[in-house]
């Protein structure tokens, strides 16, 4: 454990100013276009008001991330995975039912979405696991036992259901694995169960959309899979004698691999289709509307796809340097549906123009940039998987965001920090924040 008090009181005050520009330029850009997102709405009074409360909450959080010794998290993480059960247990109990989902907190002056904290949480919990077990995270017990502890987790955010939230924290302890120097074998297998996973869900999710499929008889098949538990153990019983004919198969060329890694890659291909069976009766109509939007825009664009479609437009319509901040049309005229919070890229692009968007996505690769340098600035283990994590996780979203607008990834409902519309997020990203510069502040240098 790195001793404190080796590091003198004026390195410990000190803060990457890069990364604090590079944040406040986003949080600052991003209140100018909520504000002229919502200007002319009648909603608009709420949506600045609650902004610019969590504004302040979210620099406090911001600042007691960077007073903080980082290495508390590390001592005390299993009181930080108690704290996640409660806050996650608590919401299906007492939570408000809204859009589908049981998701937030409504307190008097504002609400709070507990899974925003919990993604940061499950990042600390995870590193300071994975610190205890050092050499020892190539071997499967370890993989094994941290699945163990996360699945409680997931499984709690599912019972929301809040697939958005899945969405960034899945990629998030997977680049935390793969910086931790996990067994590459490994890795491919969740790689594996995710594009299974992926795979069968949207598949699934849109023959459901098009019934008329189903006149097919393979394609009926392969829909009553998630539907009818005799097809799904017929598919069980032809995937495993698909693992032993590639096992037998290998042994034929003399390619001798363990049979212990044919078992592996079985057991992970029909857990992604549990799944994907899982993911199948809690998705709710407008999730799977999402998937026709991303897979054919065009088809319905009056209803499934109109959201991508009216925000392409209007970034079109911004061209090169924007019409102007507070002086978009599609935008602001109501064309652009959520375009506070999904689609706060659509304002930008509208408004700020291509340079204005490009300024943004610099922005963020700036802060991804810092967050990684400061990872290897670190004078200890555990605050370098924590920069892992949460680098993993701002690049998630940024992808995710970025991906949607131009649509090569679906709709997904997950905000762009410190841009978007959104109160609990801004107050746990500048809270993740905080904790990366208290591991700058109290890094070591040779």
């Amino acid at each position: 454990m790195l001793n404190v008090q080796q590091v003198s009181s004026g390195r410990r005050r000190r803060l990457d100013y890069i990364l604090l520009f590079a944040a406040a330029s986003l949080v600052a850009l991003g209140a100018l276009c909520i504000m002229s997102a919502v200007n002319s709405v009648s909603f608009s009074n709420p949506v600045v008001r609650t902004h610019f409360l969590a504004l302040p909450i979210g620099t406090v959080a911001f600042l007691m991330g960077w007073s903080f010794n980082y290495q508390i998290y590390d001592e005390q993480w299993k009181a930080l995975y108690g704290f996640i059960l409660i806050l996650l247990v608590g919401v299906l109990l007492f939570g408000s039912y809204q859009r589908g989902s049981r998701s937030w907190f409504v307190l008097p002056f504002f609400s709070m979405q507990p899974s925003e904290i919990c993604r940061v949480c499950t990042i600390l919990v995870a590193a300071a696991f994975l610190d205890r077990r050092g050499a020892r995270i190539r071997e499967v017990p370890t993989l094994f036992w941290l699945s163990l502890l996360l699945l409680p987790i997931f499984g709690l955010i599912m019972m929301q259901p809040d697939f958005s939230s899945v969405v960034i924290t899945l990629p998030a302890l997977f680049i935390l694995l793969y910086c931790t120097g996990a067994n590459a074998f490994y890795l491919g297998l969740a790689v594996l169960f995710a594009a299974v996973a992926g795979f069968f869900t949207i598949s699934w999710t849109y023959i459901y959309l098009h019934p008329d499929l189903l006149d097919y008889p393979l394609i009926k098949v392969f829909y009553g899979l998630a539907h009818n538990g005799w097809y799904m153990a017929g598919f069980a019983v032809l995937i495993a004698l698909l693992g032993y004919g590639a096992w037998w198969l290998f042994k034929q060329f003399r390619i001798f691999l363990p049979s212990f890694y044919f078992v592996l890659a079985t057991l992970v291909v029909l857990a992604g289709l549990a799944g994907a069976m899982v993911v199948e009766h809690q998705m709710k109509p407008h999730q799977r509307k999402r998937v026709e939007t991303f897979l054919a825009p065009k088809s319905d664009p009056q209803g499934a796809g109109y959201n991508v479609l009216q925000a392409q437009i209007a970034m079109g319509a911004g061209g090169i340097v924007g019409k102007g901040l507070f002086s978009g049309t599609q935008s602001r005229l109501g064309f652009v549906p959520e375009r506070h919070t999904d689609f706060i890229l659509a304002v930008v692009g509208e408004e700020l123009g291509l340079w204005g968007t490009l300024g943004v996505l610099g922005l963020y690769l700036l802060v991804l940039w810092r967050i990684l340098s400061i990872a290897y600035m670190s004078g200890d283990r555990y605050g370098y998987l924590v920069c892992s994590g949460i680098f993993g996780m701002f690049f998630t979203y940024m992808l995710v965001n970025f991906g949607m607008l131009i649509g090569i990834v679906p709709v997904a409902g997950i905000p762009l920090p410190f841009i978007s519309y959104g109160g609990s997020n801004l107050v746990a990203s500048l809270w993740a924040l905080g904790v990366v510069q208290s591991i700058y502040a109290r890094r070591l240098r040779a």
